[in-house]
């Protein structure tokens, strides 16, 4: 499967603009081929947790109208956004196939500092399954965490996807050594989508990217630039020890 990885400035507290943005970004990875579009962390309002703690208009369930463009653009799309829950604000990503279909959800488990302010914290990991590959959701701090990776290898992924927020300074450090190591560790193909430009107190570092498993690049965006960038990947061999 042709996998996209989208980066883009988002609009503060602008839901219908990010929509649009996100559905030109779609449209352009499926004439690139791609199937699945994957999209960086709280595209939906920009990395702003200050506004959606002011405005519940910002919240968006996954069968909200204002999604309707983007589940129609014709490519599966992974799509990450403020959304609310009986316990609160959560920081969500759904999954909708090239049909429309949402397929798969997840909420963010590990809060990074001041977000555990404004959002609440998921207890489930994220999968779905498309094209006959599995895949695995993460949202940006969740990946520091191995346990998480440890169960999406064991529970038979092949392709990790991360919507995330890495800045300029020592989040460029932290993207280039985080995800291919994710994928040198776990023997899965790494997804990373991420902003580009400002996005709330930091400037996103851009570089979204594909690495195949064993942690090679295939495919990588620049540090400024709205676009996509797109590979394709495959079923994950597992290895297995025989007895002496």
């Amino acid at each position: 499967m042709k996998i996209a990885a989208a980066q883009l400035t988002c609009v503060p507290g602008d839901v219908v603009a990010n929509v649009r943005q996100a559905v030109e970004l779609a449209e352009r990875a499926a004439a690139d081929g791609a199937e699945l579009v994957v999209f960086p962390e709280l595209t939906l309002t920009g990395y702003e947790p200050g506004l959606v703690a002011a405005d519940p208009d910002l919240l968006v369930g996954p069968h909200d109208a204002r999604l309707d463009s983007l589940r129609n653009s014709g490519i599966a799309t992974v799509i990450n956004c403020a959304a609310p829950t009986e316990s609160g604000p959560a920081i969500a990503t759904f999954v909708y196939a090239g049909s429309g279909e949402l397929i798969g959800s997840y909420l963010k488990q590990h809060l990074f500092e001041h977000e555990r302010e404004v959002f609440v914290a998921g207890a489930r990991d994220g999968r779905f399954e498309l094209g006959g590959l599995r895949f695995s959701l993460a949202t940006c701090f969740d990946n520091h965490f191995p346990d998480l990776i440890e169960r999406s290898a064991a529970d038979g992924c092949d392709v990790h996807l991360a919507s995330s927020l890495y800045g300029t300074g020592g989040g460029v450090r932290e993207r280039e050594s985080i995800y291919p190591g994710i994928a040198r560790d776990s023997n899965m193909s790494v997804v990373l989508a991420n902003h580009v430009g400002q996005a709330g107190a930091w400037v996103g570092c851009g570089g979204s990217a594909v690495w195949r498993p064993g942690g090679d690049l295939l495919v990588e965006g620049d540090s400024s630039s709205t676009g996509v960038v797109a590979a394709r990947v495959g079923k994950a061999v597992r290895t297995t020890s025989s007895p002496g």
